[in-house]
């Protein structure tokens, strides 16, 4: 297991992270509006779309996992690019993520909802619903489509990324059927062709060459469990029992990851 953080964005990316910040912060003003009506239920929605993570968020969660021993690479730009070069080249099994660009950046096998409830918190609707593991593999999918890489990449585009808009009126089923008659974005007839970004092979870029941290280091650390607690606890005012519950888990996958390394010593 190792976690990826987030590097420093594509500029393309601007218009996405400009449309995200401004719903947090309509969430935010709802879930002030919702407390002072007392309306809970919908505060409680509202702060879970107006959350974000602080970069102090972010370094205490690297601290955390120094703690643990779990390791951590530092992406220069998209996590999901790091993760999906590491997959592609068999450093990791799969990239786990809900990001269907995982598949864009070439990971062999993503893996989506992979959780501990088994549900997943709906903001928009209030309500939880039951969520199950998937696996998806790319090679699979190129196969039954008929497609080639490049051109799911295409397709994505026609849809919309995080790095452009799309096309109004295409989704996944008419970008599908134009790539796959067409060929590529190029050969696209000019008044479909006329409405996509500009940018259009910058966005190629992104996917299929994205800037790539390969100086990392995946090794387990020391399971520091006294400083896990006086972390959590001491600092940062967590329950000890959750807490407690949470390093017992831990130490049975220590448990087992030792024992895994014993027995291919013997054998």
């Amino acid at each position: 297991m190792i976690f990826i953080f987030d590097g420093k964005p594509p500029i393309l990316k601007s218009k996405e992270i400009i449309k995200r910040r401004e719903l947090r912060e309509k969430a935010t003003k709802e879930w002030i509006e919702a407390l002072e009506k007392k309306d809970y239920a919908k505060a409680f929605s509202k702060a879970i779309a107006s959350s974000k993570l602080s970069k102090e968020m972010i370094e205490d969660s690297k601290k955390l996992l120094n703690f643990m021993g779990i390791p951590y690479i530092q992406a220069p730009g998209e996590a999901e690019a790091q993760a999906a070069y590491l997959a592609s080249i068999g450093e990791v099994d799969a990239v786990e993520s809900k990001d269907y660009d995982s598949l864009l950046f070439g990971t062999p096998k993503l893996v989506r909802f992979l959780t501990l409830t088994g549900k997943e918190f709906l903001p928009s609707k209030r309500i939880f619903r039951k969520i199950y593991p998937e696996i998806i593999e790319l090679e699979k999918i190129k196969e039954k489509l008929g497609i080639t890489r490049e051109q799911l990449i295409d397709i994505a585009i026609l849809i919309g990324t995080d790095f452009n808009e799309g096309i109004y009126g295409i989704g996944p089923k008419k970008a599908l059927k134009l790539i796959k008659q067409y060929g590529s974005i190029e050969n696209l007839p000019s008044n479909i062709r006329n409405k996509i970004d500009e940018n259009f092979n910058e966005i190629r870029k992104i996917f299929l060459n994205p800037e790539i941290n390969k100086q990392y280091k995946i090794e387990y650390g020391i399971f520091q469990e006294n400083k896990i607690y006086d972390f959590l606890c001491n600092e940062k005012g967590f329950n000890k029992e959750r807490v407690k519950t949470a390093i017992e888990r831990l130490k049975k996958f220590y448990e087992r990851k030792n024992q895994e390394k014993l027995e291919k010593w013997i054998n």
